[in-house]
């Protein structure tokens, strides 16, 4: 395939395959042509809320046959895009970042790390008992890559994984969404990592919160609408949560999440670490690469029609 592709970074315009002019697009204002555009991959900016301008220009690219994210959601441009065009996603990149930080956050709220850096900031000195990781039983909820990529992390800790996706997978003893009442009750902690769509909206809510026991853990490093905010609040810490996505995001200054207790959170950073950058950029020299030569395309999410 020709033709003119608009990408991130300038590894990708360097190692371009013959037949197709590169140019680079990292936000920010768009360039003024944008009529012979075939490829795009939207730049990466993992806080970005809504419709911004990076989305904005899909509509003025008439030619666009595919577009390409380096995301692994792709729910805020379902809506954007024409029937023609193939969409990419990208699945595996943010697995290792997004491990990472999910066990990191698990780790920093079982042992309170918030708490102690706050004590050395005001010297104060107040030793006290801390929970564990070892011996508790974590549900994954959303067990995809990312999610086996957590459960690798987990592991070694000596935790019991509990696997739950949105149908269950009996061959790689995994749940089902609707054994969730059954499941809640006898497990120590959550992790979130679902797509955002209609059937994950508001998925974690008052019914799920009340299942669970006292001083469980919730952590979301899914999507922020996953889990109903006003439910956790609810909580009022008798269940502690660990955030790297919010509903809404970021909280306004006035919000209650700032100060609610049992609750800390990140601002949307799991997926972009050092680790993803490389992996990103390489991952387009060869999706480029198939494109240019007609070859099927990598993590097609919605074939072109």
């Amino acid at each position: 395939m020709g033709g003119r592709a608009l990408v991130q970074w300038g590894q990708n315009r360097d190692n371009a395959p013959d037949g197709l002019h590169v140019d680079l697009y990292a936000g920010g204002p768009a360039p003024a042509e944008l009529n012979e555009v075939t490829f795009y991959q939207v730049p990466y900016a993992p806080s970005t809320q809504g419709v911004d301008e990076r989305l904005e220009i899909i509509g003025r690219m008439p030619r666009l046959r595919v577009l390409q994210l380096v995301s692994a959601g792709y729910d805020q441009v379902l809506g954007l895009i024409p029937d023609h065009v193939t969409l990419c996603n990208g699945r595996g990149l943010h697995d290792a970042s997004t491990a990472e930080h999910a066990l990191a956050l698990v780790l920093a709220a079982q042992r309170e790390l918030p708490r102690w850096a706050i004590d050395q900031r005001e010297h104060r000195w107040a030793p006290a008992p801390q929970r564990s990781l070892a011996d508790s039983r974590v549900m994954i909820l959303g067990y995809g890559s990312i999610g086996r990529a957590i459960e690798r992390r987990l592991l070694p800790f000596e935790t019991e994984v509990v696997r739950v996706a949105s149908r269950p997978r009996p061959e790689e003893d995994v749940h089902g969404v609707d054994e969730l009442p059954a499941l809640l009750p006898g497990v120590d902690i959550v992790v979130l990592v679902t797509p955002l769509n209609e059937a994950t909206r508001g998925l974690f809510g008052a019914s799920e919160f009340a299942l669970l026991r006292d001083d469980a853990l919730v952590v979301n490093v899914g999507r922020g609408a996953v889990l109903d905010t006003d439910a956790l609040l609810a909580q009022n810490g008798r269940v502690r949560a660990a955030l790297d996505v919010t509903d809404p995001e970021p909280p306004p200054v006035d919000h209650p999440l700032w100060e609610a207790p049992g609750v800390y959170f990140t601002p949307h950073v799991a997926g972009g670490s050092t680790a993803f950058y490389p992996r990103a950029r390489a991952f387009m020299d060869a999706q480029l690469g198939r494109w240019a030569a007609g070859e099927p395309l990598a993590n097609v999410v919605r074939p072109g029609r």
